[in-house]
């Protein structure tokens, strides 16, 4: 087994914070070809240049800056153990780097993240929203510690990661009043020939309502197909449409966009994930968002 030089890495971690070998080398106390060399030794114990030369200074490479975040994240936690280890408080708040996919609806999100907020010690929250394959190949890299999503991890992707399912709900309709108080009455079938805002074909709530309209035979008019979420709502804010949204932040929908419940329908689910590289969640902030969701924010949509 083939073992990380932490000296060779020590120095390389200070050019990268000091800027350059000759800030690194004052601050080490050490001469500078000396840490040139240690420099040497870590690219070749790794197998990877970490520097380029730019005219007459050195630049990290894309290598350089990705060892540079694990460097700083492993002598943060030396610190932080050491700082444990005499009775010390750690320092700063814990961090939680969170990557949320584009189609989960903002109000979902905030609903999720809120236990963390709410914890005895302070979390600096970190959020990231993009497309789902780009998220998991932060999370493989160690850049994100969970991923928010509606889909279970996909069969056959490189990385290992686990999925924890965090909740389901039904789902519920709204508009403004002038068009949802006429559609209250008859619900679900009232639906039809409806202007109705959608999600976009590829998302997976769309195919879920694609095949119930199919199942209890409405057929609703689509007036427009949306990739955000929030720009859907907006939409129906001003009377474009009929729109869908997961029951679970149907309070929140209703006070935010000033429109009305049609009604819910628990023949659709929407499913919420965390995506972890743990089997077993260990962060505490990740823990604590997964307790709550399961035992408070989707308990009563069983």
């Amino acid at each position: 087994m083939e073992w990380l030089n932490y000296h060779h890495m020590f120095y390389f971690w200070t050019v990268m914070r000091e800027g350059s070998i000759t800030a690194a080398s004052s601050k080490l106390r050490l001469a500078q070809s000396t840490v040139s060399a240690q420099l040497s030794r870590f690219e070749e114990n790794l197998g990877a240049k970490l520097f380029k030369r730019v005219g007459r200074n050195l630049e990290p490479t894309d290598m350089g800056h990705l060892v540079f975040r694990y460097a700083d994240e492993i002598f943060s936690l030396g610190r932080e153990m050491m700082d444990s280890l005499r009775g010390q408080p750690v320092a700063g708040p814990l961090s939680l780097k969170v990557g949320i996919v584009d189609v989960v609806p903002k109000l979902v999100a905030r609903k999720l993240l809120e236990p963390a907020g709410k914890m005895p010690e302070q979390v600096r929250l970190i959020c990231h929203e993009g497309k789902d394959e780009n998220l998991l190949a932060e999370l493989a890299l160690h850049n994100l510690d969970v991923v928010l999503t509606d889909t279970p991890l996909r069969y056959g992707l490189s990385i290992k990661a686990y999925s924890h399912l965090l909740g389901e709900c039904g789902i519920s309709f709204f508009g403004v009043e002038k068009l949802a108080r006429p559609l209250q009455s008859g619900f679900p079938h009232s639906l039809n020939l409806t202007p109705m805002l959608l999600p976009m074909a590829m998302s997976s709530l769309r195919g879920m309502l694609d095949q119930w309209f199919e199942k209890i035979g409405v057929q609703p008019i689509i007036v427009g197909e949306f990739d955000d979420n929030a720009l859907l709502k907006v939409f129906g804010q001003a009377g474009e449409g009929i729109f869908a949204a997961p029951t679970v932040i149907e309070k929140e929908v209703e006070q935010q966009y000033q429109v009305q419940l049609i009604g819910r329908t628990k023949d659709i689910g929407e499913k919420f994930y965390a995506i972890s590289v743990e089997r077993i969640i260990r962060h505490p902030a990740v823990a604590a968002i997964s307790e709550a969701a399961k035992q408070k924010l989707f308990f009563d949509c069983k």
